[in-house]
């Protein structure tokens, strides 16, 4: 018989409770001891959903109090010595500070998941010494067992991947570290062992990318040195989010299964398999239910799959699963009863996804009663959906598109001709001081929103709100000193939401959230039809902030490659149409800006970088479609309007030439959290537009002191053109309290204004 089994499963609560409750745990309103009985609650929960599912294999370790990597990173003792961490468990308070910094101390850096919208902590090895401070993994089966009757499956993130993903030695001292972790993970192995554990899953998705001969004997190493320290326990060697590389060794290694994505990898992978085959005492655990996007699965092409499987192994060698954690995906359709019946029904969120696992395996199993049912309702429900009038205007759009794609992308002067004309009309001084566009949004900026959305409130009285709040936020920029003012983005909920409620094309749920990073959680739009551009988004407010003030004010728009990549996007068009469509949608709307006088636009685009694919050989043409996606969106403005943009939380090492060949005026990027590294980009590569080094992280809520701040600005000049320089947080300040983002705004102006003196001193010798 084959077997079903999950990955993981969102950690955040039905209603987001998990989120809540670390969040009054960080405000002091929560003691530690109700903390814990508050996640445990959740997490059981969770347990209990899959168990009543019917998931033969159910994880448990999958659940974190922050993220799945720094939990591994405190299990192990990886804790950066400037927390002056003395042994044993980490305590909860010291966990939460090498995740976002401490009155003393800065956060661990934070980065991308793979290609994901999720982020994670950067493990710091440096000197450390690590130690196995507890065993985990052993932790959630025992509460499993003794508390549900649950066989749990443990979750491990694998040791290579562990420190691929981690920083703080060089690359050929990875060995070595794999040698100092691989008696921990043994350790820890052994125990499971020897408390009955049957199934542990190790989390290897670092298999995916390309890696070394020399990789593939550490890999070995590893699962061999595993397979000696406990070979009673049956491995799942888990992969996803692409195609493995080198199946045909990993598939010989001393392990029970191993797991493959059979969604975003399934072609790459089918063709190893029919290629190499699968060993007699192996199985494979497929996962053919999307863990990643939104959509109801069309069961007869995913059983289509499973049977081309069975032509290599039989059923009972299978392990049915989706492609990867449900963590990147919200909890369930049944809270969405606003959206449109047609919507809805071809909509799949966890819940949905887990049964759809079940019904995978069921019928594989011969337990096929309610198949045919399901298979029909599919049908039906994507035909109605199809019809829909919005999914039906993508020749009309194209043919725009096209014409604009002949005609060039490219702005009518070079950067070199129209930045003095810009610096011209906007006469700003050396090192010119902005933030990226939010401020906070306040508990009263939340309560009139959701009054306002509650018909409590006409539309007059929450314009009048949130005018008086961009009035307060251009006193408090111009009484700071900064040189270019935002106007706070007091309207807008979340940075894509905003847009996708204002464009035709896209859909929005009630309780769709996902985790971001933390306790962040976003709720992604849905573009279920083609995008249409209906009315100006961003004027108005925009407009009248520029009119309470002399200062120019910045327009903040989202570019089309983060809404794509921050959004669940429609399965039947490739993802370069889709970002054409939304970057003709946008283009009319800096258009709109321009007309209306903002002589600075800046068009964000922080998640570039994430939507990089994980094969090399996909990556050049995502990125060249992603430049000209921006350069649709800015390339009619006139030379003198100056065009900004913004990335963050990425390794950009890899793309400065493309960062480049956006050709937008400025480009700002997080420079903070990784403590400066990426200007060491920039001491090997020449990078002559405009920049702006994020200066402080706006995700911790420690204020930096001037001197820091003033040191990496320092750092940063001695490589880049000061002409060309600007001064910036590293981020968005949407999320952080008012009194620190005034602190940290008057010590980054005071820091500026620190090196603008020496700078002049320097000029005048």
């Amino acid at each position: 018989m084959a077997l079903s089994s999950n990955l993981g499963y969102p950690r955040i609560g039905s209603q987001r409770q998990w989120k809540k409750a670390i969040e009054q745990y960080w405000a002091g309103k929560l003691e530690e001891a109700e903390l814990h009985a508050q996640l445990k609650e959740i997490r059981l929960s969770h347990l209990r959903k899959q168990q009543a599912a019917g998931i033969d294999l159910i994880p448990v370790n999958d659940f974190s109090y922050y993220d799945q990597v720094l939990d591994t990173s405190a299990m192990l003792g990886i804790v950066p010595p400037r927390f002056s961490y003395e042994g044993g468990k980490v305590s909860t308070k010291l966990y939460y500070e090498i995740a976002r910094g401490s009155n003393d101390q800065p956060a661990s850096e934070m980065t991308k998941w793979f290609n994901t919208n999720y982020h994670y902590i950067v493990p710091e090895f440096n000197n450390i010494t690590p130690q196995l401070t507890h065993n985990a993994p052993l932790a959630a089966y025992r509460e499993a067992k003794q508390e549900l009757g649950i066989e749990g499956k443990p979750v491990i993130l694998g040791l290579f991947s562990f420190v691929k993903l981690a920083k703080g030695y060089a690359k050929h001292e990875q060995g070595a570290w794999v040698e100092k972790l691989l008696p921990l993970y043994y350790q820890v192995l052994q125990e499971l062992q020897a408390e009955g554990v049957q199934w542990v899953q190790f989390d290897e998705p670092a298999l995916v990318t390309a890696f070394s001969e020399q990789d593939m004997v550490q890999v070995r190493r590893i699962y061999e040195a595993l397979a000696e320290a406990a070979p009673n326990v049956k491995v799942i060697l888990q992969t996803y989010f692409e195609s493995v590389e080198r199946y045909s060794e990993l598939i010989h290694l001393p392990i029970a299964a191993l797991g493959l994505d059979g969604v975003h990898g399934w072609q790459g992978n089918i063709e190893q398999l029919l290629a190499h085959g699968v060993p007699a005492n192996k199985l494979v655990a497929i996962g053919l239910v999307d863990g990643r996007n939104i959509w109801r699965a069309e069961l007869e092409e995913s059983y289509t799959k499973l049977e081309q499987l069975q032509k290599l192994v039989t059923a009972d060698r299978l392990i049915i699963q989706p492609s990867c954690s449900l963590l990147h995906v919200p909890v369930s359709v049944q809270y969405e009863d606003k959206l449109p019946q047609v919507i809805k029904d071809v909509l799949a969120f966890a819940d949905e996804k887990l049964t759809e696992v079940v019904q995978l395996t069921n019928k594989l199993n011969g337990q096929a009663e309610s198949w045919e049912q399901a298979v029909q309702a599919g049908k039906q429900a994507y035909a109605a959906f199809n019809a829909l009038e919005q999914r039906n205007y993508k020749d009309k759009l194209q043919q725009s598109i096209d014409k604009l794609l002949q005609q060039g992308l490219t702005r009518a002067a070079s950067f070199a001709e129209r930045y003095p004309l810009q610096v011209n009309k906007l006469q700003l001084p050396l090192l010119p001081t902005t933030t990226i566009g939010s401020f906070p949004q306040t508990k009263e900026v939340r309560a009139a929103r959701s009054r306002w959305r509650k018909g409590e409130w006409t539309s007059e009285q929450y314009d009048a709100f949130v005018a008086e709040e961009i009035d307060r936020w251009i006193a408090y920029q111009e009484q700071l000193g900064l040189d270019v003012l935002v106007h706070g983005e007091f309207e807008r909920t979340d940075m894509v939401e905003f847009f996708g409620e204002k464009l035709g094309g896209f859909c929005f749920t009630a309780n769709g959230w996902v985790q971001s990073y933390g306790s962040r959680c976003v709720k992604p739009p849905v573009i279920y039809g083609d995008v249409t551009y209906e009315a100006p988004m961003t004027v108005k407010e925009t407009v009248y902030a520029q009119s309470r003030t002399k200062r120019p004010v910045k327009g903040m728009l989202t570019g089309p490659i983060t809404i794509m990549n921050w959004s669940f996007v429609r399965q039947d068009l490739s993802r370069e149409t889709i970002a054409y469509q939304l970057a003709f949608a946008l283009k009319q709307e800096v258009e709109a800006l321009e007309k209306s006088g903002i002589s600075i636009i800046q068009v964000d685009e922080p998640a570039v970088r994430e939507g990089l694919p994980l094969k090399q050989d996909e990556q050049k043409p995502y990125l060249d479609f992603s430049i000209r996606a921006f350069r649709l969106t800015t390339c009619g403005v006139q030379n003198e309007t100056q065009i900004h943009t913004h990335m963050c939380y990425c390794d950009f090492s890899d793309m400065i030439s493309s960062i480049r060949d956006m050709d937008a005026d400025v480009i700002s990027i997080e420079t903070s959290r990784s403590h400066g590294e990426l200007i060491a980009n920039f001491e090997q590569q020449t990078y002559d537009l405009g920049i702006g080094l994020g200066v402080y992280d706006i995700h911790s809520p420690r204020v930096p002191a001037v001197a820091e701040m003033e040191s990496l600005i320092e750092r940063a000049l001695r490589v880049l053109e000061p002409g060309l320089f600007w001064i910036n947080p590293d981020c968005g300040l949407k999320t952080r309290q008012e009194p620190e983002t005034l602190a940290a705004l008057k010590n980054m102006i005071e820091a500026t204004a620190a090196v603008r003196q020496k700078l002049a001193q320097a000029a005048s010798k």
